[in-house]
């Protein structure tokens, strides 16, 4: 025993520092042990794998076997990419009333206001997971009146005192994130508070789309409107003429009877355009959010509104060019960090801890020296047993990050549709307008040779009436037509994007974790 002891302490003391080092070397060697036994998220991976452009059947230069949505995008696409839209595109129509009512709208309407009200909560969020990644400092005072207990463990003379206790002390922490939970917690915000921007820009555009195909609808009425006034008015003359050629013995009581019961119906159709003149108008009060307000709007004849000109193309470069289908990348993008997250969360967590203040029995004391006191140190901390509460979190961000990936190829799927059926109304409208043209030509031939005829004495008047109702049908036709065609390229303006442009380009698709 005498050997021992002065063994012993013949050995000098360690000093504090290597203390410290061992205590977090041995927490270290228990935390991966814990680790190889407890961290196990084995058969739990995603399914869903986001599409690339040529599985979608979209055009892509040759060499080039996956959709690229860099910055430089638009480079490689070559000549199949359609030049950007401008974002204020509908002023290529060249209709000042159109341009003030998109102005009052984007101001105005309350989606618009609504979609930067998730932004803001988003990127509230983000800041709020930021937090998390950096040092924490709190500073805490504390001061309390007590009774010590007089059976307890507290020695006399606290034992049945009363006594005042304080502390003041500043508390830090800092947790180390070697695992990347916080990061990667970080960057699915991010990404989801891009995606809310990218709502915002989607939620322009259809606003935008929506206020144009609105206004040229109440442009195309109010040409219906003046025709069916001409109709009417013909038919008033038509009448005439067939009450003159009755009073004359020219013509039966039921010749009378039908060109009276002729307006009527003219009338009607006269009334249902006011109606839905009326409609129209309200729909656009309530877009430029004026519901209840007349709007002064100046009606612009058809054949004055230019048309935009729009590429044929659906390209590869359509996947960035629209708002809707890079807000669901990104929100893809989102939901594979929450799966790392996600993961992380089976591994340690290790924190750097300290304090220092003070603390005292007396509030007289409390700022004297020997009050002082401070401490520092690591904490590692590792889910043994949580009843598969982390395999199930990591199961719902899996099922989430899987139903987000769908949600994209959807949503490309989509896209991709909306831009083929606007192509195809455009190919037919024009198609259909050319034929229109012909038949217009031939009404209008019709009607000047029955004029013709008419000065020569070779017909009546109600014949030349009779051919003048066909070229008011064939411009009534034009004017509908000419509304499909305007409406048409405000919905492929909005189907190709809108002139929307990703300020943050989301990352390759290529990153996203398929394991």
């Amino acid at each position: 025993m005498t050997i021992q002891q002065n063994t012993f302490a013949a050995v000098p003391r360690a000093p504090v520092a290597v203390h410290r080092l061992r205590i977090i070397a041995m927490a270290s060697a228990m935390a991966l042990g814990a680790l190889a036994g407890c961290a196990d998220f084995s058969g739990i991976t995603p399914q869903s794998q986001l599409r690339d452009a040529d599985s979608f059947g979209l055009t892509t230069p040759s060499g080039i076997t996956s959709v690229n949505t860099s910055a430089n995008a638009a480079e490689n696409a070559a000549i199949n990419v359609p030049a950007p839209l401008d974002n204020q595109w509908w002023r290529a129509f060249g209709d000042d009333t159109l341009n003030q009512l998109q102005a009052q709208a984007l101001q105005a309407n309350p989606s618009l206001k609504l979609a930067q009200a998730r932004i803001t909560a988003a990127q509230a969020a983000a800041q709020l997971t930021q937090s998390a990644t950096g040092p924490q400092l709190n500073a805490q005072l504390s001061a309390t009146r007590q009774r010590y207990t007089a059976n307890g463990a507290i020695a006399p003379p606290l034992a049945g005192a009363i006594e005042s206790s304080g502390t003041a002390q500043l508390a830090g922490s800092w947790e180390l994130d070697f695992f990347g939970k916080n990061s990667a917690a970080l960057q699915a915000a991010l990404g989801n508070a891009r995606a809310a921007q990218a709502d915002a820009q989607a939620a322009r555009v259809l606003l935008a789309s929506q206020v144009a195909q609105t206004y040229f609808s109440w442009v195309g009425l109010n040409e219906q409107r003046a025709l069916a006034n001409r109709a009417l008015a013909q038919l008033e003359e038509t009448l005439q003429l067939v009450q003159d050629r009755f009073n004359a013995g020219l013509d039966t009581p039921l010749d009378l009877r039908q060109a009276q019961g002729a307006l009527p119906e003219a009338r009607l159709q006269r009334e249902l355009l006011d109606e839905q003149i009326a409609l129209t108008h309200n729909a656009l009060a309530a877009l430029v959010g004026a519901p209840n307000m007349p709007l002064a709007l100046t009606y612009k004849a058809q054949a004055a509104i230019m048309l935009v000109p729009l590429d044929k193309l659906i390209s590869a470069n359509l996947l960035s060019q629209r708002a809707d289908v890079t807000a669901a990348l990104w929100r893809a993008q989102a939901a594979d960090q929450g799966i790392s997250a996600a993961r992380a969360q089976f591994y340690p967590n290790i924190n750097l801890t300290a304090f220092a203040g003070f603390s005292s029995i007396g509030l007289g004391q409390l700022l004297q020296s020997g009050s002082q006191q401070w401490g520092v140190g690591p904490a590692i901390s590792l889910p043994l047993f949580d009843s598969g509460r982390l395999r199930a979190n990591l199961g719902v961000k899996t099922a989430e990050r899987d139903a987000a990936v769908e949600s994209y190829n959807a949503t490309v799927i989509n896209a991709i549709h909306d831009v083929a059926d606007q192509l195809a109304s455009r190919q037919a409208i024009a198609r259909q307008q050319a034929e229109q043209a012909q038949a217009a030509q031939a009404a209008q031939e019709t009607y000047d040779a029955t004029q013709q005829r008419y000065r020569s004495g070779l017909l009546n008047a109600l014949q030349v009436l009779n051919a003048e109702t066909a070229v008011l049908a064939q411009r009534r036709q034009a004017a509908d037509l000419s509304t499909r065609a305007l409406q048409n390229q405000v919905a492929l303006a909005r189907a190709l994007g809108g002139g929307f442009t990703a300020t943050t380009p989301p990352a390759d698709r290529e990153t996203l974790s398929l394991k």
